[in-house]
């Protein structure tokens, strides 16, 4: 277990820091939104803890918030963590079996697939994933309790920006992978096909959109393997 910790450096680390940092600050918003949305102010930490999902979390709150019904919040959070099924395919290595599998599937999100498979060693691999999914299981809830204090007293969290903080701290997680070759490319197309259909879904299912140009990346990489 201690060979396992000392796999991460001290780059690494800072890394996770940041990012689950950044999930803290966004899960400030997710509690002052949901509390100005008229919710309880225990139900985002609750949800916050059980279902660690920001993305299906948000769009629960916006549909009851709007009048929706509770199924079709329910729905349409499931459909938003639809992307979690490759993701499972790409880290079956790290999750574990048992009750460690089910915690381990539990903390499956975007930052703990994305540091995992940026990772070369299986060790490293399943202690970046760990401890980052450990870190959002803390940072995520708390962020929450404290912004359901906050949205107690400020009514227009937007207008503090705190949403700006995680999209440019991940952006700035994979420049230096943008240094492959056909990467790029493959992210380019990945975010032109979620650009092309956010104004028509919901948040969080232009991301699964995207995961249809893995192809093209797989199909440039054999054929420069086999040059």
């Amino acid at each position: 277990m201690r060979s396992f910790w000392r796999t991460l450096d001290g780059a690494l680390l800072r890394d996770i820091a940041l990012v689950c940092l950044a999930v803290g600050v966004i899960g400030l918003s997710y509690g002052a939104i949901a509390v100005t949305s008229g919710f309880a102010w225990w139900f985002p930490v609750l949800m916050g803890a059980l279902v660690l999902a920001a993305s299906s979390e948000f769009l629960f709150v916006g549909i009851i918030a709007a009048g929706g019904s509770p199924i079709a919040a329910l729905l349409a959070g499931l459909l938003v963590n639809a992307r979690h099924l490759p993701f499972g395919l790409a880290v079956p290595d790290v999750l574990g079996r048992g009750w460690r599998g089910a915690l381990g599937t539990h903390l499956m999100n975007d930052e703990t697939v994305v540091f995992a498979i940026a990772q070369d060693e299986p060790e490293r691999r399943r202690a970046a994933y760990w401890l980052c999914g450990l870190g959002i299981l803390v940072c995520w809830p708390v962020g929450a309790a404290l912004g359901a204090l906050l949205g107690s007293v400020v009514r227009d969290t937007d207008a503090l920006g705190l949403d700006a903080m995680f999209p440019a701290v991940i952006v700035a997680l994979i420049l230096p992978a943008m240094k492959e070759r056909t990467l790029p490319r493959t992210a380019l197309a990945g975010a032109g096909l979620a650009l092309a259909v956010t104004p028509f879904l919901p948040a969080g299912l232009p991301v699964l959109i995207a995961l249809a140009a893995l192809p093209l990346f797989t199909v440039k990489a054999k054929e420069g393997a086999m040059r």
